[in-house]
């Protein structure tokens, strides 16, 4: 029995029962596609249920607000996604009808939708022979057929596709690809995979050869930067002070002003500090309280903030608006202000 066949008969006693896998609305899909990457299934379940239910088509998703969208998606990170989600339902409804293209290169051109979850709409949406290629299909396909050309390169891109694309049953394309993603992720897990009990066990290259903990190969290592930011919750008794993002990872979320240091400073050199005095001057202000650190991992960066509690009447933050603090909880956060709201709610 070939790996193929082998995969499918795995995945129809072992496969989980997720509500986009019963379905061929392309925009369900799409919706799934877009929540999952990045993100466990046990993660993204919650947040697939409830964008249903708040848009249940792609008309509803285009014609709501971006602050809407976004709060909903609050604590998924990776926002872009969310604002390119928002996006192409809007291109979706403009110019296309309000349908997904059933074409594959149409589909590609779509923001947001890169081969990867265009292969996944075409063929669970459609039963086109596209196969998809996501990272438990490289762990899965670099294990069992000992690749060891790294995934991240112009090279490692091409091969695995080309082999996931060989191995893909055309006729049962929907679930051969369903199939050897829900492999990599129960079977083939990235630590400590279930080899004993695997049905690849006989001829997997990285199990019969030890080299289970060395593939996948990637070429690149992630440059990590450290960041230092002092968040400023400046408030009176009636109002707080935030702003919108227009840039950065975080583009669109709402967050308290901040000031960025090079370096872990004391906090007596933050009050000290020029970027201090240019936003409060000789304004009568109270410190009530400075919070511990919190630190927030993110793919290229790894954020040390503090965030300062300010007491102040009749001052206002140029580029930042006051707002009634018991409507802060409406407007989308980053996962790191949600951390330190939470904590302070919790008191």
């Amino acid at each position: 029995m070939d790996f193929s066949t082998k995969l499918v008969k795995w995945y129809q006693i072992n496969k989980r029962d997720l509500p986009w896998r019963n379905t061929t609305n392309a925009y369900h899909i799409w919706l799934s596609e877009i929540i999952l990457q990045q993100t466990r299934v046990e993660q993204g379940l919650p947040y697939y249920l409830a964008f249903i239910q708040a848009f249940p088509t792609v008309e509803r998703l285009a014609m709501a607000k971006e602050d809407k969208v976004l709060k909903l998606w609050q604590g998924l990170g990776y926002y872009s996604r969310a604002r390119n989600l928002h996006y192409t339902a809007k291109d979706i409804v403009k110019n296309h009808d309000g349908k997904f293209p059933k074409n594959y290169q149409k589909l590609v051109q779509l923001k947001g939708i890169g081969s990867y979850t265009a292969a996944a709409i075409t063929s669970f949406a459609f039963h086109l022979p596209y196969a998809v290629v996501d990272g438990n299909v490289i762990r899965v396909l670099s294990r069992v057929f000992g690749i060891d050309t790294p995934f991240d390169t112009t090279a490692g891109k091409k091969k695995f596709q080309q082999l996931a694309q060989y191995l893909l049953i055309e006729q049962e394309a929907a679930v051969y690809n369903q199939a050897i993603m829900e492999f990599g992720a129960l079977q083939c897990k990235p630590k400590s995979p279930n080899c004993t009990l695997c049905p690849m066990q006989e001829f997997c290259e990285a199990y019969n050869s030890n080299k289970i903990d060395e593939l996948p190969i990637r070429s690149k290592k992630v440059k990590v930067k450290k960041r230092y930011l002092h968040f400023l919750m400046i408030h009176s008794d009636k109002w707080i002070c935030i702003g919108k993002r227009d840039t950065g990872i975080w583009k669109g979320l709402y967050e308290f002003p901040f000031l960025e240091f090079p370096d872990n400073i004391p906090d007596s050199q933050v009050i000290e500090s020029d970027v201090w005095q240019d936003i409060f001057g000789g304004h009568n202000l109270e410190i009530k309280s400075v919070s511990s650190n919190f630190t927030h991992q993110l793919s290229h960066q790894k954020i040390h903030a503090k965030f300062w509690e300010i007491k102040i009447n009749n001052f206002s933050v140029k580029g930042f608006e006051k707002i009634s603090r018991e409507d802060l909880v409406k407007y989308p956060v980053s996962r790191l202000m949600e951390k330190y709201l939470n904590t302070i709610n919790a008191d």
